[in-house]
């Protein structure tokens, strides 16, 4: 072996001392070129390597994020059935994917494509894992990537962390296979370029032009594509006209973009299809809602919130919310917003205690308790309104991403609270008030009944039985109401209307003759008998002649007619009508909206209540039991007129409105 070198040097070296000094000029320049060139185009293949790793993990690194974005949902309800679904179509579209792996929390494989966990397991089972570092699931956000050689190529490992609703799943394992056709381009281009300069240096030469002119152009352009497409642009696409491998490479690359372009507009279409559900379920929605970004930004609202506004013909959405309010509002929100923007806690007197109690569950979550606020608007309508303010996160719920407004018009709870309070006050002090008098006057005869004369003592229990009168009308109104209200049913009869009007007449006649009054009736002749409740209707009359003998000043009228409608058409049905009229105070117009509402009452004239309120509310439950409803035309000073419509008992039968009439 050492004899040999020695003698191998002087041969080379006679060899070398044989050509002139112009060919070993040439021989060193070619060399040299050679060398350079050869050099820079394993530097080149390597670069492009480099890059194309690179985009295989770019690549497997999303593809990875956006599977486990669509699965978590699956592997949480514990449905493996449309997962496996959705991962063999998935593995089934794409050549890039070599396997899907999915793992618990611990690690443990519970499924994957082409390996799966054995529908029946035995005790010779070997248990698959994946070895995660430590803490994995508390501390991973980020998917893990590493590339290991095979027989086929380098393959790109992704770990991805499944998670659902800031929950913990387990972890998706995807393996990207290497370009092949990257692969094959670079080994032929060295191994081209090895057998060029070994056979001979000019052709090196002319073999890295070529690659100059054919590769680095499509391989630069398909860099230029590959970013495109990973920065989210599917539509970019590489046109040249090249065959061969690198003509494949071009074809498979626009291949795969015209696939996440149509994976990218199915997304979309399904967004759409989500978006006008959520349209149409925020439509239907009683109370208003809204939702703004963090800069007050108006992003959605639905058509009660618009009502409650005013906003209906307006064009609003991304108009700042706080430039649309109601002054009142804009200032009783300006401050709230801000500090939930900012991501901070609300502490007002609706939510202070709830969030007080909450505090430690709400930081942990990175939540906060909603903040309720109750305002009373009188712009573009008077009402008061219940707002509650959330904070919308992102999907880590570490960042305030928007805010949602819930609105509810309570403005009719606010006044039957009002009315049921201002009805309690009035009950106790009209309860207490004859309570007070039948006991004083009690505890008069009981201690003093024998200093008292017999006529005093009469008067005491005639006081005592007119106030335990008073008591006992009070409570059967209250009854009456709740009885009305409630389900019972009452059987309809032929009634005649002129008796229950005669009836009402001899109950009140000598009551307005007391008071000065005229008490009289007016009846159609041969009316036909309706359809009614006897008593309840007589309660009827009885209550809208009482009170226009209540409020129907000395020497006025008090008239009840009582007369068949005319009608247009003669297929509708023919109906008595029924009229209480005085020539009273009347009623303002601002309280005939309001005048049969439960516990209202009207002041007069010298601003003192009369009676409990609940006597037009009776009456009109009562009419409202007969399919009719009560009617009023009232001017101040002037009179009242009440009246209502009955159904004609034989009318009733002819139609065949009805078989057995019950309520």
């Amino acid at each position: 072996m050492f004899n040999f070198l020695p003698i191998l040097r002087e041969a080379i070296a006679r060899w070398w001392s044989e050509f002139t000094l112009q060919t070993k000029l040439m021989a060193a320049a070619t060399l040299a070129v050679s060398l350079l060139m050869s050099g820079l185009t394993f530097w080149a293949v390597n670069t492009i390597q480099q890059d194309v790793r690179l985009n295989d993990t770019r690549f497997g690194r999303d593809l990875g994020l956006l599977l486990a974005a669509n699965v978590s949902p699956l592997i949480a309800e514990d449905n493996l059935t449309d997962l496996a679904r959705f991962s063999a179509r998935f593995y089934s579209s794409t050549s890039s994917v070599r396997y899907l792996i999915y793992a618990n929390e611990e690690g443990e494989i519970f499924f994957g494509i082409p390996y799966s966990t054995a529908e029946v397991k035995n005790s010779l089972t070997i248990e698959r894992r994946i070895q995660l570092p430590e803490n994995y699931g508390e501390n991973g956000e980020t998917p893990l990537i590493r590339q290991h050689k095979t027989p086929d190529g380098e393959v790109t490992d992704v770990f991805v962390p499944l998670n659902h609703e800031g929950k913990y799943l387990g972890v998706l394992a995807i393996g990207i296979n290497p370009n092949a056709i990257v692969v094959a381009s670079s080994n032929l281009t060295r191994d081209v370029t090895i057998a060029v300069f070994v056979s001979i240096w000019a052709m090196v030469i002319l073999g890295a032009v070529f690659n100059a002119l054919t590769i680095t152009k499509p391989i630069k352009e398909l860099l230029v594509g590959v970013k495109n497409i990973a920065a989210g642009n599917f539509k970019q696409r590489v046109d040249l006209p090249l065959g061969g491998e690198l003509g494949e490479l071009i074809l498979s690359f626009n291949e795969m973009a015209e696939k996440l372009e149509r994976y990218e507009e199915q997304n979309i279409e399904e967004m759409t299809a989500e978006k006008a559900k959520l349209d149409t379920l925020m439509s239907t929605i009683a109370d208003g809602a809204i939702l703004l970004d963090t800069n007050f930004q108006l992003l959605l609202i639905n058509p009660a919130a618009r009502e409650i506004f005013g906003w209906e013909d307006r064009e609003i959405i991304g108009q700042n919310v706080l430039h649309l309010f109601p002054s009142e509002l804009t200032v009783k929100l300006t401050k709230p917003l801000y500090q939930i923007a900012a991501g901070e806690p609300l502490q007002n007197e609706e939510t202070a205690n709830q969030n007080q109690k909450n505090a430690v569950i709400n930081q942990e979550n990175n939540n906060y308790a909603p903040a309720e606020f109750r305002l009373s608007l009188t712009y573009p309508k008077p009402c008061t309104i219940r707002i509650l303010l959330t904070q919308v996160f992102d999907q880590y719920r570490e960042n305030v991403r928007g805010i949602a407004m819930t609105l509810q018009d309570i403005t009719r709870e606010t006044e039957l609270n009002e009315a049921k309070s201002q009805f309690i006050s009035n009950v106790s002090h009209e309860l207490r008030t004859p309570l007070f008098n039948i006991k004083s006057f009690i505890e008069t005869l009981t201690e003093f009944g024998e200093d008292l004369s017999d006529t005093e003592k009469r008067e005491f229990l005639e006081t005592a039985n007119h106030e335990t009168d008073r008591l006992t009308r009070l409570v059967n109104d209250v009854l009456d109401l709740s009885r009305l209200e409630s389900s019972r049913n009452y059987n309809l009869d032929a009634l005649d209307i002129g008796q229950l009007i005669e009836q009402t007449l001899r109950t009140y006649q000598l009551n307005a003759r007391d008071k000065g009054l005229e008490l009289s009736s007016d009846i159609e002749a041969n009316l036909l008998p309706i359809l009614g409740h006897y008593d309840l209707l007589l309660q009827v009359l009885t209550n809208l002649v009482g009170n226009s003998l209540k409020f129907t000043p000395a020497g006025g009228k008090v008239v009840i007619r009582a007369y068949k409608i005319s009608r247009d058409n003669p297929q509708e049905t023919v109906k008595i009508r029924v009229e209480v009229s005085d020539t009273g105070i009347g009623i303002d117009a601002e309280d005939q909206s309001a005048i049969f509402d439960r516990f209202y009452r009207v002041e007069n004239r010298v601003h003192t209540l009369e009676g409990t309120g609940l006597g037009l509310s009776i009456v009109k439950n009562i009419i409202e039991k007969h399919y009719s409803q009560i009617n009023l035309i009232s001017e101040v000073g002037i009179g009242t007129t009440f009246w209502f419509d009955l159904d004609l008992y034989q009318g009733l039968i002819a139609s065949k409105k009805i078989n057995d009439v019950s309520l």
